[in-house]
């Protein structure tokens, strides 16, 4: 075998991207995509060229051998695992899923089959994830012992045309935003060990302001939507973890890193290239730009892509290209299953100790994934280098 068939499941406004970009990877090969709404299945076939299938059709088909599980958080469990016993390999966009005990279930599944379980987010095996990993492993700012991380924004319901599971269990921005901050910092400094956190509502109600039918809807707010953490690594760094969908403008960067011989601040973790800056003992700021390195070019530019003025990286499928590789040449899987159900338990103790109070343990402990060599990252790439 030479490559995997891909089968989609979930048609929304994610899927535009990964079908765009699929393309993009050797060892892979989109051949159908179902969707519960089965004209958005339809229609996203004609578009792309591929078969329109039910869910139990896709998953039955003999063509299809990695599932890509791109549904809304509160089906990730049940479509991944239907998916693992029907023998296909999965990748799921983040969450894992919504709690962190069917995360566990996922895993042991796959394992028990011999199948490969990944996850999203895989923008830490993007440039700028790479170049911030390189700089960590160098020594160049030392042991890491404290640090920053912060999302802020006002929330999605102006530009998601239906945003109504951001804001209900499952959704809010640790269990959404959150997978891409905690596994940036896992790939840099390894398993958390604890967390303790305080965790807010801020606005009762959201009304939609994107374009589409849902336009002026109001939506019920029932998940946290500002939480404040600290979080404890394994290691010895303790990193203050702030993420808010209440807040109408800042200037914190995303994450900044504080070591013993200098400091580190890291792309934009929700993106694949960006800028890394370093400081030796306190001298000025040096800036290395990803763009020149692959899957860090510029080549996205909200909300289409592509377009004449791209601003940032967009390389999703990047880990279902490292799945593959895995399975087909057997090279590391970094965004694997294990990561994300790590960052998830995490995720979920922010959440209980935000309500609850106190310090909660994270009981689950990972290896830092293997360093993504240049040279592995090129195998992935069926299109010409940028």
């Amino acid at each position: 075998m030479t490559e995997l068939g891909v089968g989609i499941v979930g048609c929304g406004v994610i899927s535009t991207i990964y079908m765009q970009n699929l393309a993009l990877f050797r060892g892979v090969r989109l051949v159908a995509c179902a969707d519960l709404l089965a004209e958005s299945a339809r229609a996203q076939a004609e578009k792309f060229g591929i078969r329109a299938l039910t869910i139990d059709e896709l998953l039955r088909d003999p063509e299809v051998d990695l599932v890509v599980n791109l549904t809304t958080p509160n089906a990730h469990f049940a479509v991944s695992h239907a998916a693992l016993t029907a023998g296909k390999h999965v990748f799921s966009e983040k969450p894992l899923c919504v709690s962190a005990e069917d995360g566990l279930r996922l895993v042991q599944e796959a394992d028990r089959r011999g199948l490969k379980l990944g996850c999203a987010p895989d923008t830490f095996l993007g440039a700028g994830g790479r170049l911030a990993r390189e700089t960590i492993d160098s020594g160049k700012v030392g042991r890491v012992l404290a640090g920053s991380c912060f999302l802020m924004s006002h929330g999605m319901e102006h530009w998601h045309p239906n945003p109504e599971f951001f804001f209900k269990p499952g959704g809010g921005p640790i269990l959404d935003i959150g997978p891409y901050y905690l596994g940036a910092l896992c790939n840099l400094l390894g398993s958390i060990e604890s967390v303790q956190a305080r965790a807010s509502t801020g606005f009762a109600e959201r009304v939609v302001t994107a374009a589409g039918a849902r336009k002026g809807d109001r939506i019920t707010v029932e998940t946290p939507t500002t939480v404040m953490a600290l979080l404890h690594f394994a290691e010895g760094a303790d990193i203050v973890l702030s993420m808010s969908w209440d807040v109408w403008k800042h200037g914190h960067p995303p994450i900044e890193l504080y070591g013993t011989e200098g400091s580190l601040r890291v792309p934009d973790p929700n993106f694949f290239g960006g800028t890394v800056e370093i400081t030796a003992r306190g001298e000025d700021w040096q800036v290395l730009d990803s763009a020149d390195r692959l899957y860090g070019k510029p080549n996205w530019r909200s909300p289409n892509w592509p377009a004449s003025a791209p601003d940032r990286a967009n390389y999703r499928c990047l880990g279902i290209a490292e799945l593959a590789s895995a399975v087909l040449h057997g090279t590391p899987h970094r965004a694997s299953g294990a990561f994300a159900a790590h960052v998830l338990e995490a995720m979920h103790a922010i959440l209980r100790a935000g309500e609850h109070g106190g310090t909660i343990a994270v009981e689950s402990r990972i290896e830092r994934p293997a360093p993504l060599s240049d040279a592995e990252a090129a195998s992935y790439w069926r299109a010409a280098a940028g």
